[in-house]
């Protein structure tokens, strides 16, 4: 293979008559991705928020639920815009969610922050799966933009968990696992579902 072959930038796939559908599973997923996070934090919030010693950790999460709202936000839109429906199982990923941010947080501030690590990581590879098959198919630039903007914000949620301490949480690399697995579950059902 020559060197212009190598570095030649593969050719765009035209959208088929699919991928109407395919950009439909995308927003449906990240919809409930970003409704999980939501609860999430704002099941960490109010454990800590309770816990007078723990206000400015609680505030930290306030922000992390905050910036995921908009997120959130952005999606319902999206959602309305192109007249689609959230997943069906929106409604338990609202419970689970909130109960994993309260358990998470019940367990101490570091296995909270271990569940952010998870979640956040797990999430940022989705997204850029997401972005790597938008730009493929040169489709949806204005969606390809707001996935990457949202990546970013979610690495820096995975990094400030990093820095609080995320692995030294008790039961790390099992509490890490099963959070990951729940997630990539979680993402798996609400494409098809």
């Amino acid at each position: 293979m020559s060197q212009e072959q190598t570095t030649r930038k593969p050719k765009p796939v035209t959208p088929g008559p699919g991928s109407a559908k395919r950009i439909a599973e995308m927003l449906r997923v990240d919809h409930a991705g970003e409704t999980a996070a939501v609860g999430i934090y704002r099941g960490q919030k109010a454990v800590f928020g309770g816990l007078p010693h723990k206000q400015e950790l609680a505030e930290q999460f306030a922000e992390m639920e905050a910036e995921e709202q908009v997120h959130l936000t952005a999606f319902d839109q999206q959602l309305q815009n192109r007249n689609e429906r959230p997943t069906a199982m929106i409604g338990l990923w609202q419970g689970m969610s909130y109960a994993l941010g309260v358990g998470t947080a019940l367990l101490g501030e570091r296995a909270a922050h271990a569940c952010t690590e998870a979640v956040e990581d797990v999430i940022e590879q989705h997204y850029q799966h997401q972005i790597d098959e938008l730009e493929q198919s040169d489709q949806e630039p204005e969606l390809r933009e707001m996935f990457t903007k949202f990546r970013e914000d979610e690495l820096e949620h995975r990094d400030t968990a990093l820095a609080a301490g995320a692995k030294d949480a008790p039961g790390y690399p099992a509490l890490s696992s099963v959070i990951r697995a729940g997630c990539k579950l979680a993402i798996r059902i609400s494409t098809r579902v």
